[in-house]
């Protein structure tokens, strides 16, 4: 059955003044009436189509960022639902975290209320968009009926020994005596509370043993064909697969202490000088001499105040102390010293490297620093000299100075020096990994609970299934002062263990963020299952994702956690793929105008500045620098969505953030531009408006029909002209929205449409021009929805815009009867002439010679050579 939709006054038919937010208004309060966004169920052979934004954190305001990602998604969820496919289209809200606890401490308000007037707030914002979100599968992360199945997913992954608890490092506030997120940590190494230095501690953390996982997620990568190639290189380098040797290490003087190095390099055994070790190492307590102890507790207080970004930056000198220890070279029986140092990392690798300056930049810089030997042990290529111009080699060469293994190529060395070791037992070839297994304790209040009792008889207990969810108490003091704010909670901290019912306590960190986000996507294919977290069946019915759009930020932990959770739920046999999300677009960054004081670095709000030309400060009269930086309060130049649509409206905004660059490139904020955009949408009024209505109901009925047969005979040229203009476009915008989408230029086909139906819909019979403005309307309505409704109404459409059918291409309007074919004399264009688009060689041989551009350049001469390009051009040489 037909939805009957409002009819249009008859003053609509005419020129009124464009009022976009009555227009926009009226057409979304008909949408939410008709339920036109819900997902529908899909017929057995119909195509399904899951498209996905990455869910924002309910921050309370929409900024611009937001705005291209979820129109873009919008965009590609509207052409699949007029390509005939059941189309999913959520939204949720990554609503747990560090900010929320930060606002509910500010202003002494809870967390959850704070979070909930957000996403209220959030939501009537997006609405104004007019996105075809299906928002009966509203998720929340910080709602009990979601955090539920975390939990239990997380007890999925404990079963399947994927969750353990362990010691680890982590960073502590001293004077607020808590632990902090590496986020609650500044660039200078201070907490955000306090100010105080962070120091590094030990201490129980719960971890998933992301790294099970590591070979999958980096073999994996060459199946996302769908993926930036940017982003599967990040992640790889982020996993971080080496393949190399671990070499033992023999401490003098101690029959069974080993100091055990991974290194990639085995063929530079022989240049090693010294030994580093992490200063976090356990043999460093026991190796210390009684000679440097104080030096080594002193050097090890100091790293201990420092991240790991200042520890690791190349910029950085490289500090380290001896310890007073020596370990003997298996290669060579060599006695090397022993020191610690800042760049080498307790939790990478075995936490000791060997030092091989004259091949390493770090061991280089380290041993100039502390004047330890420099041994080249490999020739540069195509050279003679065993020198390395003063500086590290670290490029393949012929192994030198070497023993038994001269003259060999670093690769073979590699191999014959580990071969060697092996067989002596101090070497083992080895796969290592950057890549750490995933930390996700947070001793804050504001996150997921993990679900876990711990019982001084029982040990680690899980919480029983039937018990979840473990839910968050309520009115707690979150002073950010004391450690963890659920640990103060006597009553709910205190429990029965549910093996043995003796008295035991629950865990008292909370989950990591992503862990809520790293699985959101299979909860929108089923979102009301009150048993499970989601149907296998169902999920497996809509997923993988087919779109995926977000920021290049999420790039590597958000996608890799994802995918590693993906994998481990297949695993588990909750799921029947093993990658979540097939396509991927990466949008760029929305950049203002800027203003920047080029003295200091500051940033001034453009409303200071009276001259555009020679912009200066507007007190100190210093020269001010124009650019465009990512939007930001601190910069002082943000566009509030809400001013833009409340001056333009809605379909203004989505043309203009479409239009003005591709997607995955960084777009520049002009208000012309958003003008010119207004401007486009009043000519296509103006359009639809000039056309000359039917007088009776039959016709209009006829003419608004999606699937008009014009027959090609008869046809006048204007008419044949504007019928190839319709199906050029039809084929180039449905080329710009298939695989890698380019909705800007898709947009300038619209453009060009449009201007090629200027002034010529009353030269042409009916039936022409309705071909021609329902494709138009039809291929707009992604782009620009409500307009697209509104002049759907105007045409006497039937049922909504949204429901139509996607145009196809009559491949006979696209036959051309003739060509433009371009003559040249001596290789000089001279003119043009019109020839049938069928000819062969001959027949444009011979019209070229006929032309009065050949006869007034030739002169009476025959052509020495006649060169023809069929379809393009004919060169006369005389």
């Amino acid at each position: 059955m037909t939805e009957s939709f409002p009819s249009t006054s008859a003053s609509s038919h005419s020129s009124a003044r464009y009022d976009p937010i009555e227009l926009e208004t009226r057409w979304q309060k008909e949408w939410l009436r008709q339920g036109l966004d819900r997902t529908p169920v899909a017929e057995t052979n119909q195509k399904r189509f899951y498209a996905l934004s990455m869910f924002p954190y309910p921050s309370g305001k929409l900024h611009m960022g937001h705005v291209r990602n979820y129109v873009i998604t919008d965009v590609i969820a509207r052409v699949q639902r007029m390509r005939g496919d059941a189309v999913l289209h959520p939204m949720g809200w990554d609503a747990f975290g560090l900010p929320a606890e930060n606002a509910a401490i500010a202003r002494n308000v809870d967390p959850g209320d704070w979070t909930d007037q957000n996403i209220a707030q959030m939501r009537a914002q997006l609405d104004r968009l007019g996105l075809s979100i299906d928002w009966d599968r509203q998720q929340a992360t910080c709602h009990q009926d979601y955090y539920r199945w975390t939990q239990w997913l997380f007890l999925e992954l404990f079963a399947g020994g994927l969750a353990y608890q362990k010691e680890a490092t982590v960073n502590w506030d001293p004077i607020d005596k808590t632990v902090l997120a590496n986020e609650q940590v500044d660039g200078e190494g201070r907490s955000w509370r306090s100010g105080a230095l962070v120091e590094q501690r030990q201490l129980k953390q719960w971890f998933l043993r992301i790294t099970d996982y590591a070979d999958a997620l980096i073999d994996d990568l060459d199946e996302l064909t769908g993926w930036p190639e940017r982003v599967r290189t990040m992640q790889a380098n982020w996993i971080g697969r080496s393949h190399g040797a671990e070499i033992k290490f023999r401490v003098a003087g101690q029959t069974n202490s080993i100091i055990t190095v991974f290194t990639t390099r085995p063929d530079t055994l022989h240049g090693a000088s010294y030994v580093v070790l992490a200063p976090e190492h356990p043999l460093v307590e026991a190796l210390t001499s009684p000679q440097q102890r104080i030096a080594v507790t002193a050097f090890c207080d100091l790293i201990s105040q420092l991240s790991v970004k200042d520890r690791t930056a190349e910029d950085q000198p490289k500090r380290g102390v001896p310890i007073g220890a020596q370990v003997i070279n298996p290669v060579n029986g060599e006695s090397l010293p022993v020191w610690i140092a800042d760049y080498v990392l307790a939790d990478y690798g075995s936490g000791a490297v060997m030092g091989v300056p004259a091949h390493d930049e770090r061991d280089f810089i380290f041993a100039r620093s502390h004047e330890l030997p420099i041994r080249i042990v490999v020739q540069m290529p195509d050279s003679d000299k065993h020198h390395n111009d003063g500086k590290a080699w670290t490029g393949a060469g012929v192994l030198v100075n070497s023993g038994a293994f001269d003259g060999l190529s670093t690769e073979e060395g590699k191999v014959a020096i580990t071969t060697h070791g092996a067989s002596k037992g101090w070497a083992q070839s080895k796969v290592q990994y950057r890549l750490r297994d995933w930390l996700i304790s947070r001793q804050r209040y504001w996150g997921c609970p993990i679900p876990i009792i711990h019982c001084a008889s029982c040990g680690i207990v899980p919480v029983p299934q039937e018990d979840l969810p473990v839910t968050l108490p309520r009115d707690i003091d979150l002073s950010g002062k004391g450690g963890s704010p659920l640990a103060q909670e006597q009553d709910w901290v205190e429990v029965k263990c549910p093996i043995c019912g003796e008295k035991a306590h629950r865990e008292t960190d909370t989950m990591d963020t992503f862990m809520c986000s790293s699985w959101y996507y299979l909860r929108f294919a089923d979102p009301l299952n009150s048993q499970r977290p989601f149907d296998k069946d169902i999920v497996d019915e809509w997923l993988p994702v087919d779109q995926y759009v977000g920021g290049i930020e999420h790039a590597i932990l958000h996608l890799l956690y994802a995918r590693f959770f993906t994998k481990a739920l297949h695993d588990r046999n909750l799921i029947g793929f093993k990658e979540p999300f097939n396509r991927l677009l990466t949008q760029g960054m929305v950049q203002g105008l800027t203003y920047r004081n080029t003295k200091n670095g500051s940033y001034i709000s453009p409303e200071l500045v009276s001259d555009e030309g020679d912009p200066r400060h507007p007190e100190s009269g210093d020269k001010l620098e124009i650019l465009f930086e990512k939007m930001s309060k601190s910069k002082y130049n943000g566009v509030d969505p809400a001013v833009v649509i409340d001056r333009y409206g809605a379909d203004t905004a989505r043309m203009f953030i479409l239009f003005k660059a591709p997607p995955e490139k960084d777009l520049e904020w002009d208000d012309a531009d958003v003008e010119g955009q207004f401007r486009f949408l009043q000519r296509l009024i103006r359009l639809i408006d000039s056309f000359v209505w039917p007088k009776t109901d039959e016709d209009n009925a006829s003419i608004s029909s999606t699937n008009l047969t014009i027959s090609s005979a008869d046809l006048s040229e204007e008419e044949i002209n504007m019928r190839r203009a319709t199906h050029m476009a039809i084929e180039a915008i449905t080329e710009d929205l298939s695989g890698d989408i380019q909705l800007n230029t898709a947009i300038s086909e619209l453009m060009k449409l449009s201007n090629s139906l200027g002034g010529k819909l009353d030269k042409v019979r009916t039936e022409v021009a309705a071909e021609a403005l329902s494709v138009l309307v039809r291929l707009m309505a992604p782009f620009a929805p409500h307009l697209a409704e509104e002049f759907w109404m105007k045409l006497h459409g039937q049922g909504s815009i949204h429901q139509q059918s996607w145009p196809v291409i009559d491949p006979s309007a696209l036959v051309l009867e003739t060509i433009e074919l371009v003559i040249q004399v001596k290789g000089k264009v001279r003119g043009t002439i019109q020839v049938p688009a069928n000819a062969d060689k001959t027949a444009l041989e011979e019209l070229a010679l006929k032309s009065d551009i050949a006869v007034k350049w030739l002169e009476g001469q025959s052509p020495r050579r006649v060169i023809i390009v069929p379809g393009k051009l004919v060169n006369l040489v005389p």
